[in-house]
């Protein structure tokens, strides 16, 4: 199949001089893909032209077929599979290494080698030069029914999920009428093996970085992200050192000028590091800082941050709408015990000093209160509008650890809305909910007050804070660009 085959295609990149070795480009996925496919006995003028091909296109993924490259460890006795690992049952042959060494491992754009020659089918990979992996996989189907019948093997690319999904088929057995297949035909339609269908994780960005950098959004100052109606707006970068304790007394500007500056709290008898500065944050945040909480329950134990007894935050009732925003980041130590149900952001008074009641109503906690749930780490927003007795709870999905969400609530004046990411969750109630209920008193950045007092600290990093006194667009969220 060589260039006269494949000239007429768009996706055809060229060819070496003995036709060959083949390249072929395409695009997916928002770039350009290379593949090469090389002769099944590469010469040294063919393994030339295909570095020089890699080294013109120095920002392309590239995937390498060729006959021989990698061959099955476990034999063809054991069929179907089921012995060994069947993400590593495979190593490279003889002509397989002089590929690895002639180009594949000095070019880290090489992620992905496909070969036959060999079965039963199989996988591994290795590490190359740069030690990032190279996925090699053999996809020959010959001892089957009918040499294979024509067999495929599909790779789906998710760079959503990091995932490559891998199956193979039959399009000729397929293409019959299930009626009409025999026997042996109906088994191999499609085939479900550990060898054939599975999937890859692959984190592209992370693979890629080393010949496509991601890009890093710069942050942005302060003064862009004031809207209009900012109450408060608290972020956390340039004031102390990553891994440095915030101090008891220790203050946080309110950079919006209303005056609702936080002041650092330590809980009796909590070590002197539980809160620090650090330089981790969701890449979309503005501010490029966060606080780190290590806090708990069982004993009481960490540092929060409070706004003061006269701030004007305190006896705001949002009776035309809100927006109240943040970042958070759970660690792989939370724990369900000793971290469940701890706010990053809560509003000191209790429901029943409010004179709430009735259903779902808890006299002991507070009026407002964003928090990660005990229920597998959700985010909830539960909160006593102005306009009834007993609370309105807005409740997301399970959210996981070791990464950066994006946490938004919105209320228009009547309802409210959950927002992770910037997608709506599913249980946003649809119930009138007008304001947030005040006593007067502060809020609460990483402690949670029950019945008058403080009964947990939060565990993980909060990012910028902002509240708006107005409902605001997902096009106008700190994530915005």
């Amino acid at each position: 199949m060589g260039p006269s085959r494949f000239k007429h295609s768009k996706t055809f990149a060229g060819a070496d001089a003995t036709g060959y070795n083949t390249a072929h480009i395409f695009r997916a996925a928002g770039r350009s893909w290379l593949l090469l496919a090389l002769d099944w006995r590469t010469t040294d003028q063919g393994f030339a032209w295909a570095d020089a091909v890699i080294k013109a296109h120095p920002k392309m993924p590239v995937i390498l077929t060729t006959h021989d490259m990698v061959w099955s460890n476990y034999d063809d006795n054991v069929f179907p599979y089921e012995s060994g690992d069947p993400e590593d049952n495979a190593g490279l042959s003889d002509h397989g290494q002089t590929v690895w060494d002639k180009l594949v491992e000095d070019n880290d754009q090489v992620f992905l080698t496909v070969n036959g020659h060999y079965w039963p089918p199989g996988r591994t990979k290795k590490k190359n030069a740069a030690g990032n992996d190279v996925h090699m996989h053999i996809a020959n189907y010959q001892n089957r029914y009918f040499g294979g019948g024509g067999m495929i093997r599909l790779y789906h690319f998710d760079l959503v999920r990091d995932t490559i999904d891998v199956e193979t088929i039959n399009p000729w057995i397929l293409a019959q009428d299930p009626e009409s297949r025999n026997e042996l035909g109906a088994e191999l339609a499609r085939v479900s093996g550990p060898v054939d269908n599975f999937s890859v994780p692959i984190d592209f960005k992370e693979r890629f970085s080393g010949f496509v950098p991601v890009p890093v959004r710069p942050a942005r100052p302060a003064a862009r992200e004031l809207v209009k109606g900012t109450l408060a707006y608290w972020r956390f970068d340039g004031q102390g050192a990553p891994g440095t304790a915030l101090t008891e007394g220790q203050r946080i500007r309110d950079l919006s000028g209303k005056g609702n500056d936080l002041t650092v709290v330590s809980v009796p008898g909590s070590a002197a590091d539980v809160l620090t500065w650090s330089a981790d944050h969701h890449p979309d945040q503005p501010g490029h800082a966060s606080l780190r909480f290590v806090g708990g329950r069982n004993p009481v134990h960490g540092t929060y941050l409070t706004t003061g007894a006269m701030a004007p935050l305190n006896s705001e009732t949002f009776r035309g709408g809100y927006t109240i925003e943040t970042f958070v980041r759970m660690p792989l130590d939370w724990d369900a015990g000793r971290n469940g149900n701890a706010s990053f952001l809560s509003r000191r008074g209790s429901a029943g000093a409010a004179g709430k009641h009735g259903r779902n109503t808890d006299l002991n906690e507070p009026l407002v209160q964003f928090a990660i749930t005990n229920n597998g780490r959700e985010p909830q927003f539960n909160h006593y509008p102005t306009n009834d007795t007993y609370p309105t709870t807005n409740w997301g999905h399970g959210l996981v650890e070791l990464k950066w969400w994006h946490l938004a609530v919105v209320n228009d004046g009547r309802f409210t809305r959950l927002y992770v990411e910037g997608a709506p969750v599913v249980d946003n109630p649809k119930r009138l909910s007008v304001g947030l209920t005040s006593l007067g008193l502060p809020w609460l950045v990483g402690g949670h007050e029950y019945a008058g007092a403080v009964d947990v600290v939060f565990h993980g990093n909060v990012g910028d804070i902002r509240i708006v006194n107005r409902p605001l667009a997902q096009s106008e969220f700190l994530t915005a660009r």
